[in-house]
């Protein structure tokens, strides 16, 4: 395969393509069960503004982190779990910082060309919250390399969680259905956070980032996590009370996931244990999106 080619697969995670517009498009099927309001195209509309938008934040990532990332010292953990290639191409200048932003830029003009077509005044809602994201992924990235609390972290993480609103905002409106998906979807993406940042202590320290086990090593990240599983569940309490049958049955297996995750993490507290147990975040979320999709369209 062209070297040039993989280094882009690498740049966007190409690995993981099918999640983000599922995660989004959760959201948006969830409104149109609500709303009862549901079409083929506005599916694929709403899966192609996830899908750019999401991988838009991925090229931004690497683009603001395109210095700091050059002194990473492992590339054999958190780096090949999410880059199939194991490569970060801007950094190690396989892809220009100059191509990567005018990349980032076309993606960001596809995706609110995207959204403009929505129906108003969903698509103010949906732009609104895309800028705002990848204001708060720029903040996450800068602030975490000078903080003495993980400032960052507890913001910067409100994009990842805003992600399955602004579906949902595709087609419903702000309600106390988006607000609980929000309150339940943010929880899970600070854990999330917590594990990422136990599996990559080497490079962050290196690099001198500020991050959640930096600040408070891997025995106050595994209990990060933990706390912040915690809430999950009990948000997922609430949300469950928006949702069917089957959407409540995936979010308890997810919740079983994590705890198996959490159990292990508690128990070794190393980066090596929180990578065996990475994958379950992942597949949690796959269900947690999927049940979703399935409970409103069944």
């Amino acid at each position: 395969m062209n070297r040039t080619l993989r280094a882009y697969i690498d740049l966007l995670r190409l690995q993981f393509f099918f999640a983000w517009p599922l995660l989004f498009c959760s959201g948006y099927l969830l409104a149109s069960s609500v709303h009862g309001i549901f079409s083929w195209p506005a599916l694929l509309h709403a899966a192609l503004i996830g899908f750019f938008g999401f991988e838009a934040g991925f090229i931004l990532n690497d683009y603001v982190d395109r210095d700091y990332d050059k002194k990473d010292i492992e590339r054999d953990k958190l780096t090949k779990y999410w880059r199939i290639f194991g490569s970060r191409p801007v950094s190690e200048g396989l892809i220009s910082s100059r191509n990567a932003l005018a990349l980032f830029l076309l993606f960001v003009l596809i995706t609110t060309v995207l959204v403009l077509t929505l129906p108003y005044p969903n698509s103010l809602y949906v732009l609104a919250i895309m800028f705002v994201c990848y204001a708060l992924e720029v903040f996450y990235q800068v602030k975490k390399r000078d903080q003495r609390i993980p400032v960052a972290q507890l913001a910067g993480r409100i994009d990842f969680a805003l992600f399955p609103v602004a579906g949902y905002l595709c087609a419903g409106v702000p309600n106390i259905t988006a607000l609980l998906y929000f309150a339940f979807f943010y929880p899970f993406a600070m854990a999330h956070l917590g594990a990422n940042d136990l599996i990559d202590v080497s490079n962050d320290r290196a690099r001198g980032m500020n991050t959640i086990t930096t600040l408070y090593g891997e025995r106050g990240t595994a209990y990060w996590i933990a706390g912040f599983t915690g809430a999950n569940v009990i948000m997922a309490i609430l949300f469950m009370t928006q949702l069917g049958w089957i959407a409540r049955s995936g979010i308890v297996l997810g919740l079983v996931l994590l705890t198996i995750a959490n159990v292990r993490i508690i128990k070794n507290k190393t980066s090596d244990a929180c990578l065996k147990v990475l994958p379950l975040f992942h597949i949690t979320l796959l269900i947690y999106a999927g049940s979703i999709v399935l409970d409103s369209v069944v």
